[in-house]
């Protein structure tokens, strides 16, 4: 039998800077997921965030403090290497790249579980990684990927053509490295990719974008209010809702 579902009342002082979080996400995510479905690589997001995560998750094992910046900057290390590779594996083998991406995941999640099989705790960090606690954002996480989201997307804008394809790589692998930290690798994904398929056939790259983060913001709202209100874990039925929302978004796109 299901559990019954008792009803609470929101408490704005923890969803409010988790909303912030989410917007701070999609900030990036949705131009970049509409290039990445441009690009044909749909799966991209997943393994980056993943190796992002699997930066963390050796951090932790060797014992650096969660959210020092020695850990931040093993995850965007981790995260930029995945990110060299990916780029090499465009230039070198572009007819099996998503393939390529599909195992670069496996082997890094799998890395990951072997690197948390004998700590005690190894089970919540493995989902803090995959749901993430969106919940719990410090301020000083907000502020700094708040910065980190500004210059990113500067740098994304006024990126010279020459380096749209390296630096596509760069500008993607920072800011996933950020928001895995923040929301977890299924928000990530879902962030990225659902808004950018329901927006894909509005009339210009403008409008997409537009639809895309109003669309975003709608899900995240509604998610965090519906975790809040009824104890649910916020990553999942934050993504549950964003399906919701954007297959009734790309009717009204289209």
């Amino acid at each position: 039998m299901m559990a019954e579902l008792h009803w609470h009342p929101v408490d704005w002082s923890i969803v409010g800077p988790a909303l912030v979080a989410g917007l701070l996400v999609l900030a990036t995510h949705v131009p970049l997921g509409l290039q990445v479905l441009r690009k044909g690589i749909v799966f991209i997001d997943l393994a980056v965030a993943q190796i992002a995560g699997l930066g963390v998750v050796l951090a932790s094992s060797l014992g650096l403090e969660p959210h020092g910046w020695e850990v931040q900057l093993c995850a965007a290390g981790a995260a930029l290497a995945g990110a060299a590779l990916l780029l090499q594996m465009e230039r070198r083998w572009p007819e099996i790249q998503e393939a390529l991406i599909g195992g670069l995941f496996v082997v890094a999640s799998c890395v990951a579980i072997l690197l948390l099989a004998h700590n005690p705790h190894g089970g919540e960090h493995l989902k803090d990684l995959l749901v993430g606690q969106i919940l719990w954002v410090s301020p000083t996480q907000l502020q700094v990927v708040a910065v980190l989201t500004a210059l990113l997307l500067l740098a994304w804008w006024r990126l010279p053509p020459a380096w749209h394809r390296a630096g596509f790589y760069v500008v993607f692998a920072l800011a996933v490295t950020a928001s895995v930290q923040l929301v977890g690798v299924y928000l990530v994904f879902s962030s990225l990719i659902l808004p950018a398929l329901a927006v894909r056939r509005a009339a210009t790259p403008g409008r997409q974008v537009i639809w895309g983060l109003g669309l975003g913001a709608v899900s995240y709202t509604l998610g965090l209010g519906l975790s809040a209100m009824f104890d649910l874990p916020s990553g999942a039925i934050v993504v549950v809702c964003m399906a919701g929302i954007c297959l009734m978004g790309a009717r009204l796109v289209r």
